[in-house]
């Protein structure tokens, strides 16, 4: 099993914004063969940065590579290309685990 995770700083009072978009509507991932699920985290603070981590686990790394290599995902990126990030994203890292 592989698992992604994607962990988004953001300015204060905005992590909402991204636990909106995550959860309430469907992505085109959601229907891969070989995606097992999404879920989506949100660091609880008082004041300050925020963070939202988004974890989605996949059956393989074949079934990940193959999800990055489809129209679907592809046609993703050029559609948001030259579009800026958000100004209440500080920072995004992406990182991949096998599960052992």
């Amino acid at each position: 099993m592989l698992v992604q995770m994607r962990r988004f700083t953001v300015t204060e009072g905005n992590a909402h914004q991204l636990v909106e978009k995550f959860t309430t509507q469907k992505a085109p991932v959601e229907g891969r063969e070989g995606f097992i699920d999404k879920t989506v985290l949100q660091k609880k603070v008082r004041r300050g940065e925020e963070e939202v981590i988004v974890v989605i686990r996949w059956e393989s790394e074949d079934a990940w590579k193959a999800w990055e290599k489809s129209p679907e995902h592809i046609a993703g990126h050029r559609n948001n290309k030259g579009k800026e990030r958000p100004e209440f994203i500080i920072n995004v890292d992406v990182a991949m685990y096998e599960v052992k």
